[in-house]
């Protein structure tokens, strides 16, 4: 996971502990630093955060006869990181699905996002996580388009054990999700989890009519589930898909393939929405909980 990042990273680092943290010497190991971040498909507007906050961290730090250089720099990058992985607003599931559960009303979670980026498989770890933490759930079929997605996403409800509510192919997928809002309302069910057709950001019919699902089913959360190894796609997918429809959180797929780690950096900051989940494998058991100092720790260890 990020081994092409974490090795640029660490050679730079090394290189910066061995020179005058001023003047142009800097300036020429901040530009190698851009460049570093811009081939690991760090988003150029993260990229020139990053770099003016490590800048204005390392410029003219006094490090001591006996301090250790190294360490210094790798703290002040450290700073820098989780400054840009932060946001104002935190998003738990368990808690929006208890508060709901409280208040006998099933919590609607949307799924969006392009196709292939893992989003049904997604569903099924999110399913999966809910049972475990003794919340009930069904499944709401609503990408009536690709071929095999109902079965597929049927396929997790039988493993599972759990509900999907499905309607025939080229059906109207907001009615779809509608129905399985009532059948949770009647059932006593604490969760709805909505599958959608996978889209171009760049579709507008699309675009409405994930909009169209959105207005009807109120979610309580709508997640964009991206995949991580298209690096800078998946950032500009998040960024379209936000202004659509306003994503609360991100989930990102295929972490365990990414070498680059540009989109685990990116998306948090160019949507100010937090990444909830990092996707690691295809069993169920392979969601992690994003923590930045995770990240962190990744790419500087």
């Amino acid at each position: 996971m990020f081994e092409r990042l974490k090795k640029s990273v660490g050679s730079l680092i090394d290189a910066i502990s061995k020179t005058e943290l001023k003047g142009e010497k800097l300036d020429s190991l901040i530009w190698d630093f851009k460049l570093i971040l811009l081939e690991n498909d760090v988003a150029l507007p993260v990229v020139d955060q990053i770099c003016e906050d490590a800048k204005k961290k390392l410029q003219g730090i006094t490090v001591g006869r006996l301090d250790d250089k190294r360490q210094i720099v790798k703290e002040a990058l450290s700073e820098t990181l989780y400054g840009i992985l932060k946001t104002d607003t935190k998003v738990n599931i368990l808690d929006i699905v208890s508060k709901k559960r409280l208040a006998k009303e099933p919590c609607i979670i949307t799924f969006l996002g392009v196709n292939g980026s893992g989003k049904t498989t997604t569903i099924g770890k999110i399913a999966r996580f809910l049972l475990d933490n003794g919340f009930s759930v069904v499944l709401a079929s609503g990408d009536t388009y690709r071929a095999g997605s109902i079965e597929q996403l049927e396929g997790h409800g039988k493993r599972l054990g759990i509900r999907v509510i499905r309607h025939n192919y080229g059906a109207d997928a907001a009615a779809v999700a509608f129905d399985a809002i009532s059948h949770a309302r009647t059932n006593g069910i604490n969760a709805v989890l909505v599958d959608t057709a996978g889209r171009m950001q760049t579709n507008r019919n699309l675009m409405e009519e994930i909009q169209k699902i959105v207005r009807v089913t109120k979610p309580d959360l709508v997640i964009f589930v991206g995949d991580a190894l298209t690096g800078n796609d998946a950032v500009e997918q998040a960024e379209e898909f936000n202004k659509h429809v306003k994503i609360d959180a991100t989930i990102l797929t295929k972490v365990d393939a990414d070498a680059k780690g540009g989109a685990a950096i990116s998306i948090t900051y160019i949507t100010k929405k937090p990444t909830i989940f990092l996707g690691t494998g295809q069993s169920y058991e392979d969601l992690t909980p994003f923590d930045p100092d995770f990240l962190v720790g990744k790419i500087l260890d």
